[in-house]
């Protein structure tokens, strides 16, 4: 079993470039928690770069972050380096279009080899299709992903533990939240462009008691527990949301 909390961070630095928002495009997610806190999460499909803005310094400059080579965030330490550097001198950089295609290139490849991710790569037009599946013991609350330069989470998925036996679920980049104001609206990670390619599925499921969940078709069973299934498209407005109750730790 991974190490999740470990890989999360990992994973969540790599996916952040200097000034990136990332938002989900086409894609099928799950999330399976059972009773006794053990849980799996997958996202398969696009993930989706925009707001890119060169040279700007990230909370990871301080330190504190592994600098193993090859590493995603050995990655990300040269990419805020040659941005510095640019910022020196006559800026001889080629178009901003072809400097995105090869950061994103070099993030797919430093993501393909963080734990979680079974494959990614960029396919263009600042898109990037991964595979990724974590299973772990919910002892933490988790995360994906996590916008380290921005320092606030801009999560796809929330799961947060509250009180000794409950935890909430909550996948705030699942829904169009661009028509509404405020923090609320930035958090979620949706712009209008973004959000009209909000397609997909996300599946919780679950043999802990369901205390409330914002699906109208309610939990169905299966052969692994309760179900819940939302269908997500750029007219979801509400998040997906579920609280569970499981055993004390």
């Amino acid at each position: 079993m991974i190490h999740w909390k470990h890989s999360v961070l990992a994973m969540a630095a790599a996916l952040m470039l200097p000034g990136c928002l990332v938002t989900p495009g086409q894609f099928e997610s799950s999330l399976d928690i059972r009773a006794d806190r053990s849980f799996t999460f997958a996202y398969k499909g696009e993930i989706l770069a925009a707001n890119m803005n060169k040279g700007s310094i990230s909370p990871l400059e301080g330190g504190g972050a592994p600098a193993k080579e090859d590493s995603a965030y050995s990655q990300i330490a040269l990419w805020q380096a040659e941005g510095r550097a640019e910022g020196t001198g006559k800026d001889n950089r080629p178009d901003g279009a072809r400097e995105d295609v090869a950061q994103l290139n070099a993030m797919a490849a430093a993501l393909a080899k963080e734990p979680g991710f079974r494959s990614a790569r960029y396919v263009g037009n600042k898109t990037l299709v991964v595979d990724y599946r974590l299973s772990g013991t919910l002892t933490h609350a988790f995360l994906f992903p996590f916008n380290i330069d921005a320092q606030v989470p801009l999560p796809f998925l929330a799961v947060e533990l509250r009180g000794a036996d409950t935890v909430r679920v909550k996948a705030p980049a699942f829904a169009n939240q661009s028509g509404k104001a405020g923090d609320a609206a930035m958090l979620a990670g949706n712009s209008d462009e973004s959000a009209k390619a909000l397609n997909g599925h996300f599946v919780l499921t679950t043999d802990a008691e369901i205390i409330s969940q914002n699906q109208e078709d309610g939990a169905q069973p299966g052969a692994s527990g309760k179900q819940i299934r939302w269908t997500i498209t750029p007219l979801t407005s509400e998040a997906p949301m579920a609280v569970l109750r499981l055993k004390p730790l």
